[in-house]
């Protein structure tokens, strides 16, 4: 699909911009729905934080002057919800969607209890998502073709599916005392929770990689880590992986640091340019460390 870039804005399709997206994970799938229907904005970077990445004034104008405003939510865009809540005060029709796809409350750390928006490693979630995003954008973007809409959507929704039953046959051939996962925060407890893997800690015993880990924290971790002979700590490829490196020096035995794109998509030409891409990516990633 031709991407355009306009102000530093990256964006898809007709020459007016109608849907602006925060995360580019979401502002793939977007664009895998309206295809040349719509102008898509993606706010977020490849290869950013979604916990920490910001927005210009330009970006934030565009936000606010959206046919339809499509963010993750569940507190995921830290740095960005404060103009999320300005685009709704001026009236901008918009969609949280991690709320709308039956979230999960995590299970422990700094955030149990509390919704997790990490929900795009299910991807059985993410064909909920497709599904609830056409329906938004046929009801408020002027122009596009339901029917043309709906079709792209169920092609792309079939196509997850498929991801889906790629992923759940890979992660069958671990070993059960294998699927265990050591990460950098909590961001994968839905794709724990979908194929049968045990997250027995994280470095940040938090949902935002803006918080730090105690001496406790990662004294409790490196017990865990012994406990079930982690043989691979995954660490996000958008962030530092020297809290991986240091905890496995502290606990003493050789521990591989194995970087995946937990929170965003990649560079257009690399191993994550997309969320399908992304997914293929992780799950191999995975796969190779537990069995290492």
């Amino acid at each position: 699909m031709a991407v355009l870039m306009v102000g530093g804005l990256a964006c898809t399709g007709p020459e007016r911009t109608r849907i602006v997206v925060t995360t580019n994970i979401l502002g793939d799938v977007v664009s895998e729905i309206v295809g040349d229907h719509a102008r898509v904005t993606v706010l977020m970077k490849p290869n950013a934080d979604p916990h920490s990445f910001a927005v210009s004034a330009r970006e934030a104008h565009a936000m606010q002057t959206a046919d339809l405003l499509v963010f993750n939510g569940l507190g995921l865009e830290e740095g960005v919800l404060h103009h999320v809540r300005a685009a709704q005060a001026e009236g901008v029709p918009t969609v949280e969607v991690g709320a709308r796809v039956e979230p999960m409350d995590y299970q422990d750390g700094d955030a149990a209890g509390l919704p997790d928006p990490h929900f795009w490693t299910d991807p059985v979630r993410v064909v909920a998502a497709v599904r609830v995003l056409t329906e938004e954008i046929v009801a408020h973007v002027d122009g596009v073709d339901p029917d043309a809409l709906r079709q792209r959507a169920e092609a792309y929704a079939k196509r997850v599916g498929e991801l889906d039953a790629t992923v759940a046959a890979r992660f069958a051939g671990v070993p059960a005392q294998r699927r265990v996962l050591v990460t950098n925060h909590h961001v994968f407890g839905y794709l724990a929770a979908r194929y049968d893997l045990t997250v027995v800690g994280a470095i940040i015993p938090s949902g935002t990689t803006l918080a730090s880990p105690s001496a406790s924290d990662l004294a409790s971790l490196v017990t865990a880590i012994e406990t079930h002979r982690v043989p691979a700590v995954f660490a996000d490829t958008a962030q530092p992986a020297r809290l991986a490196e240091v905890l496995a020096d502290e606990a003493g035995i050789t521990v591989r640091v194995v970087g995946l794109y937990s929170e965003s998509l990649g560079d257009a030409d690399g191993d994550a340019a997309t969320y399908l891409d992304m997914m293929r990516f992780n799950v191999d990633a995975i796969v190779d460390g537990l069995s290492g």
